[in-house]
């Protein structure tokens, strides 16, 4: 019986070329990983291009600048805020909400905007400055005002506590705390930002 000493090799094929949405999705979520990994300063195009594993250019036909990429990841991948908590009181809500926030600020998209807001300079982070408002700010005061304005329908907030100074203060002092203090608001953390600032803000005087 001859047998042969030569043996098959399994030839792989070639991974099906992305295009359109595909391949900016992936373009996208490559962006979003070097920026949670590397930060702004280490990202580059090529390097998100090797991750997406596309060519540079494909990358720049789309964006021009990397300015002009990070944008676009950011809006993407940002999560969405957009289901008011309800269970019962003020207090929880607040609870609730300030939750949503902090996991929204250390999702991978999160790391990857605390990144662009720690590291660009003042120029470039004009760039973002729509994004950070749109996707972060606006709809965490949204739902706050929802709350707040749930809470005098009740009676358990005081009927001036809607403006925006007190609608500014949790996004404002966790943006804060996590840039300035490196804090990365555990529970105890929530729960004392409600309690000692948000609800004697919030309550009625003399209550």
């Amino acid at each position: 019986m001859v047998t042969s000493r030569w043996t098959a090799v399994p030839v792989r094929s070639a991974p099906p070329r992305r295009r359109g949405a595909v391949l900016e999705r992936a373009i996208l979520d490559a962006a979003l990983e070097q920026l949670s990994t590397v930060g702004w300063s280490g990202l580059t195009m090529e390097g998100v291009a090797a991750g997406a594993q596309t060519g540079k250019a494909a990358v720049y036909r789309r964006w021009p600048s990397k300015e002009d990429l990070v944008a676009d990841a950011l809006q993407a991948g940002l999560p969405r805020f957009e289901q008011v908590p309800d269970l019962g009181s003020v207090r929880e809500d607040l609870l609730e909400l300030c939750r949503q926030a902090r996991e929204a600020m250390f999702s991978r998209p999160g790391f990857a905007l605390r990144s662009v807001i720690h590291e660009c300079d003042t120029i470039q982070a004009e760039r973002f400055h729509g994004v950070i408002i749109g996707g972060v700010v606006e709809p965490t005061v949204k739902l706050l005002r929802e709350i707040v304005e749930r809470g005098i329908r009740r009676g358990e907030v005081r009927p001036d506590a809607a403006n925006g100074y007190v609608f500014d203060a949790i996004p404002a002092m966790m943006m804060y705390r996590s840039k300035m203090c490196g804090s990365e608001w555990g529970e105890r953390d929530i729960e004392e930002m409600v309690d000692q600032l948000m609800v004697p803000l919030l309550c009625r005087r003399g209550a």
